[in-house]
């Protein structure tokens, strides 16, 4: 049986040899097929790789308190997040003094998303990020200092004229490789001396504080007022493992300080980075089922024009099987010597459009600067997918080669 096998597989190869322009011809539209399916589902596989190790940058341990669910919108669906009572300042610092669970809590506010930074004759565009926090910010937020240092307890509570910005701002304002630290810039209308530089982090989806500038909190309340000011309270455990615990804890701790009764809903939101990613991941699984619904069309197309070639191959060689038919080869034979012919040339072009697909699907990973793929669930579901096309495009020529009488077929030409 082996041997039987690998007789008819190197008679595919001759025949395949003898008829290159057609082979070539059918391989490359199957190829174009399984690469539109697996690079598209690659390039998805990228993107929520993407997304996984950029929100884990901001810490696998941290969870957030919110006065708002955080929306995710893609194309033309959106949900309306819960908008709850604003978090107060007295809340917040409340908060941080009666959770006493073994992990890091910072209080931060957003200042302004459209400041304008000047130092001397440089000037930065207005749309720079102003972040007012506490000293524990930088560890609940996942960021490092580079250059400099970080506020002190001193500094956040008399609303010190301090600020730590991010590498893009260094970049752009300290053109001439000027040493930032010690240096006066203006931010808005006041001036800040610059004590530390966030490590650049590059492009996070909004995520990386390269263009932020950090303030004392209490700097930001005083000089940036809003009547309808909010903050976000951030945990960092130290333990993963210890996650669902602390919420538990800081649950209970901020429904005392909300005034939330028991059985009333709770008027906060709680939300891990994690969270996010799975929100964005879940809304992109619509687009990788309108990928591999184009994919199988692609394929489809693929099979009847496999199956076109192949009944066309049939009666070119009507001579040939008459010869092997008056030779001894029987209907199963030549049947199987069809199907493995469909077969492999299936397979070539599923290698051919899997090895392209990655390529082309990682080439979106580059972009995003994340890691090279290798979608292995995809090169199984390709070579498969590649199998069934071959043997629903062969099993119709496989048989009606079988079926030829072999007189007839002997007197063919």
């Amino acid at each position: 049986m082996k041997l039987l096998i690998l007789e008819n597989i190197r008679i595919s190869l001759e025949s395949i040899r003898s008829h290159l322009l057609r082979t070539i011809l059918t391989v490359t539209i199957i190829a174009f097929g399984i690469m539109a399916l697996v690079g598209i589902l690659t390039a998805i596989d990228s993107i929520k790789y993407f997304l996984n190790e950029n929100f884990a940058m901001m810490g696998a341990n941290t969870f957030s308190i919110r006065n708002r669910e955080i929306m995710v919108q893609m194309g033309g669906r959106r949900s309306d997040p819960k908008m709850y009572k604003r978090i107060t300042y007295d809340q917040a610092v409340r908060f941080k003094q009666q959770f006493d669970f073994p992990a890091f809590t910072s209080i931060s506010t957003f200042a302004s998303h459209t400041a304008t930074l000047k130092y001397k004759s440089e000037k930065s565009n207005p749309n720079v990020t102003v972040r007012g926090s506490d000293e524990n910010y930088f560890i609940t937020a996942g960021q490092e200092i580079s250059k400099g240092r970080n506020f002190n307890e001193s500094e956040v509570h008399r609303g010190a004229h301090v600020v730590v910005i991010g590498s893009e701002i260094e970049k752009l304002l300290f053109k001439t490789n000027e040493d930032p630290i010690g240096k006066i810039i203006s931010i808005g209308p006041g001036k800040y001396q610059v004590i530390g530089v966030m490590k650049e982090k590059g492009s996070s989806i909004g995520f990386s504080g390269d263009r932020d500038c950090i303030l004392p909190l209490s700097n930001v309340r005083q000089y940036f007022p809003r009547p309808d000011r909010t903050f976000v309270i951030s945990v960092t455990v130290p333990d993963p493992l210890m996650m669902e615990q602390a919420i538990g804890e800081a649950t209970g701790v901020f429904r005392i300080v909300r005034g939330d009764r028991v059985g009333q809903e709770q008027t906060f939101q709680i939300s891990k980075s994690d969270s996010i990613a799975k929100m964005l991941t879940d809304n992109i699984k619509y687009v990788a089922l309108a990928a591999t619904f184009i994919g199988l069309i692609t394929l489809l197309g693929a099979a009847i024009g496999l199956m076109n070639i192949m009944l066309v191959s049939v009666t070119e060689r009507t001579l040939e099987i008459g010869i092997r038919k008056a030779m001894g080869a029987t209907q199963r034979v030549i049947r199987n010597q069809f199907l493995v012919e469909a077969v492999v040339i299936a397979q070539l072009g599923g290698l051919l459009g899997i090895t392209f697909g990655i390529v082309i699907g990682n080439v979106l990973s580059m972009i995003l600067q994340s890691s090279f793929i290798i979608p292995w669930p995809w090169i199984f579901l390709g070579v498969t997918l590649c199998f069934i096309v071959a043997l629903a495009s062969g099993i119709i020529p496989a048989n009606k080669a079988a079926r030829l009488d072999p007189i007839e077929s002997l007197r063919y030409e």
